[in-house]
């Protein structure tokens, strides 16, 4: 498996034990539509949140949360909609970036952003 790979797998594991903290439920991780992903599907109170989960070894270049561009983000509203059009209960909705920085294994920096877009 590729270093970036173990280090998405390793950060969205640690966003969801974060999220289950902040009394998050953990409907799904890395749920599909077609070629569309969204990391974390979970509920907080009333509200569905869609939680994208971006995760970096270093913030040389870019913080983890400043790589959810555009694009990104009409992909996850595409696999939001898939997820309502099975899911048909859920009224409100929401869309947070969890931001992950690491320090080798150790956690450095772990931000939520709520209502991200």
């Amino acid at each position: 498996m590729a270093k970036h790979s173990k280090i998405g797998i390793k950060g969205e594991q640690i966003a969801a034990d974060f999220l289950q903290n902040k009394g998050y439920k953990i409907l799904h991780c890395n749920w599909r539509s077609g070629k569309k992903e969204v990391d974390i599907v979970a509920t907080h109170g009333d509200l569905l949140v869609f939680i994208e989960v971006k995760t970096r070894s270093s913030a040389t270049f870019l913080f983890p949360e400043e790589t959810v561009n555009r694009k990104k983000q009409n992909n996850l509203r595409e696999a939001a909609e898939a997820f309502l059009g099975q899911n048909e209960y859920y009224k409100n909705v929401r869309f947070d970036i969890v931001s992950v920085l690491l320090n080798g294994e150790h956690v450095k920096e772990i931000i939520h952003f709520e209502e991200a877009f």
